[in-house]
């Protein structure tokens, strides 16, 4: 019998309502195992209705009251860790210990969240005037939603719902509906932790339930993680709608590798950035820039590396890189290689015709490394998000800094070199939001913000971190001035002397 998922909706399963449905694969057999309700207007409408009835008593909740619930939740996270890994794997099909990561880069921000504490505290200035105080205050929005995509079906969630609801907001979750299981187990083990029902609801769909809750005025505020045009779309359409908007698009990460550099260790991050999770992330590494005479050396050096990878299903504990999540993107990945030799490339591996004994209908595709990109080629263009690394060469660093530096992407990028001052220019000199220096997927930890310039990221505000607790909550100001108790009407004692 086929799993169905369901929605969760004011601390408990709703059953879909609509009588639509969509199909979950297993990426390494290819076969259907789930299908996941897709909501209605209606079954939204639901669901913010319930969060908006949490949001009476949740935002007048103490801090105390929320960190308590949270530091529970993080415990039984820590306890299902494996759990969540196992459908993590099932349905997206990247290897086990990558779902573990994943999972453990999301107790990151329930952290942060725990403390939460201290990111609220508010200011105070006082006697601004005779007798006059000034306070700052932060106060929750109310509902809040979060729309992430399928290929960290955990991690995402957890960038955005944990601070939302510490902060003393509701939450509606929209998790891709490519592999829906994780974001439900989310929402019981939050139940378990104590969690009022309401505070946190999931809806599953496509753009009917997108759609609703970038329109619904009770929803204040929308998080994003997904492609460029949809994260333009989601920024345009949310904002049209009165509502603040934090939307997180796509990447092409570059990484400038200098004369200096050690080509092992840059070999190495190479390798690692650009084929971990087959590729499917927006902090992968999909473009090296070779400065200089070094780059044949190191398109051997990431040859001979990308070769050993060991490709296989997600829960074989020997698989390195599992497959891709569906067939139709596999077969838009395998193209971009097949036509990169035509746009001028050399393709030194071609991963498209990869399969694996016994799993013919998996969606299977090998390690490729391309050379010599030129900037016009559309595997150098496009965001690919698989396992294809483009090598470009470059003559010096001012070449690569200004070919990094026209693309219309921002997110991350990296530099290796052992010149400290060559470093401290790239970081200042290149344009994009997250850097590394001989760090190549520069992910920043759970108390700094995640988030890209330019086509990376639409909204004002980045995701988690400090700028995660501005973006849920809004500053109040309160100017206050009480008469002074010894200047009361006469016949009124307050015990204060009169003679001041």
């Amino acid at each position: 019998m086929t799993k169905i998922v369901n929605h969760w909706i004011g601390g408990k399963t709703a059953e879909g309502a609509s009588g639509t449905y969509g199909p979950v694969t297993d990426p390494a057999t290819g076969e259907v195992t789930t299908k996941v309700a897709f909501a209605s207007v209606e079954e939204v409408d639901a669901a913010v209705a319930a969060a908006k009835d949490a949001f009476t008593a949740w935002g007048r909740s103490s801090l105390a009251q929320r960190t308590s619930i949270l530091f529970r939740f993080r415990a039984l996270l820590d306890e299902r860790r494996d759990d969540i890994a196992a459908l993590i794997t099932a349905e997206h099909g990247k290897v086990h210990s990558d779902a573990l990561g994943e999972v453990a880069r999301g107790l990151e921000i329930v952290d942060l969240a725990c403390g939460i504490s201290v990111q609220l505290k508010g200011e105070l200035s006082t006697q601004v005037a005779s007798g006059v105080d000034v306070a700052a205050i932060r106060q929750p929005l109310g509902v809040v939603a979060g729309i992430t995509p399928f290929n960290f079906p955990a991690m995402v969630p957890m960038w955005m719902f944990p601070l939302a609801i510490a902060c003393g907001n509701t939450f509606v979750l929209k998790p891709s509906e490519k592999d829906p299981s994780a974001a439900v187990l989310l929402g019981e083990l939050l139940a378990e932790a104590g969690l009022p029902d309401g505070v946190f609801n999931v809806v599953h769909g496509d753009k009917v339930a997108v759609d609703r809750l970038l329109e619904h005025p009770d929803v204040k505020a929308v998080s994003f993680v997904g492609s460029t045009p949809i994260a333009r779309y989601i920024h345009t359409t949310a904002s049209a709608n009165g509502k603040r908007v934090q939307a997180l698009g796509g990447a092409k990460n570059h990484m400038l590798v200098l004369p200096d550099a050690d080509l092992d260790a840059a070999a190495d991050a190479a390798v690692s950035a650009a084929y971990g999770s087959a590729g499917e992330r927006c902090m992968a590494i999909s473009a090296v820039v070779a400065v200089g005479s070094i780059g044949d050396e190191l398109v051997r050096k990431i040859r001979e590396r990308a070769e050993k990878i060991k490709i296989g299903p997600g829960n074989d504990p020997t698989s390195e890189m599992g497959p891709l999540i569906t067939k139709v993107h596999r077969d838009k990945v395998a193209s971009y290689v097949s036509g990169a030799a035509d746009e001028g490339a050399e393709v030194v591996l071609d991963g498209t015709g990869y399969t694996v004994d016994g799993h013919e209908n998996g969606h299977w595709i090998g390690i490729s490394l391309l050379d010599k990109v030129p900037t016009g080629a559309k595997a150098y263009q496009d965001e690919i998000f698989g396992p294809v690394l483009s090598v470009l060469r470059v003559d010096t660093y001012e070449d690569g800094v200004a070919l990094i530096n026209a693309s219309p992407f921002g997110n991350g990028t990296a530099i290796f070199t052992r010149d400290g001052g060559a470093a401290r220019r790239f970081q200042l000199e290149i344009e994009a939001g997250m850097v590394g220096v001989n760090v190549p997927i520069p992910v920043p930890v759970g108390y700094h913000s995640f988030g890209g310039w330019k086509d990376s990221l639409f909204g004002d505000h980045h995701i988690y971190g400090n700028d995660g607790t501005h973006f849920y909550t809004r500053g109040k100001v309160v100017t206050t001035r009480w008469p002074d108790p010894a200047d009361a009407p006469a016949g009124v004692d307050l015990g204060f002397p009169r003679n001041h």
